[in-house]
């Protein structure tokens, strides 16, 4: 006869050393490129890892940090930035390197 795992959502706070275990097994290189958004009703959701284990199948809530940066902050910082150096900084440092060389 066949049973059927139990299906659990646990928080990754709320791990035991033994799921601990597992995950480490499973991920041995780290989780953070293998969480999925699960949608939880509504517009609401969570980032999860799933670790399967004798007795149950685990969806895992993990912490992530949304990067919440818009296009405009993008484009405002390359505005400021520049790494276009001015025609007579590059002839001041062609002369130090060449100074270096002798």
């Amino acid at each position: 006869m066949h049973t059927e795992r139990k299906k659990l959502i646990i928080n990754y706070a709320n791990v035991s050393p033994e799921l601990m275990e597992a995950i480490r097994k499973k991920y041995p290189l780290g989780w953070v490129n293998h969480t999925i958004k699960v949608k939880s009703g509504g517009d609401s959701f969570f980032f999860a890892i799933t670790v399967d284990t004798d007795e149950a199948s685990y969806l895992i809530k993990v912490p992530v940090k949304v990067d919440n940066k818009s296009e405009k902050d993008d484009e405002d910082f390359f505005e400021e930035t520049s790494d276009v150096k001015e025609s007579g900084d590059v002839a001041e440092e062609e002369e130090h390197e060449s100074e270096k060389e002798e």
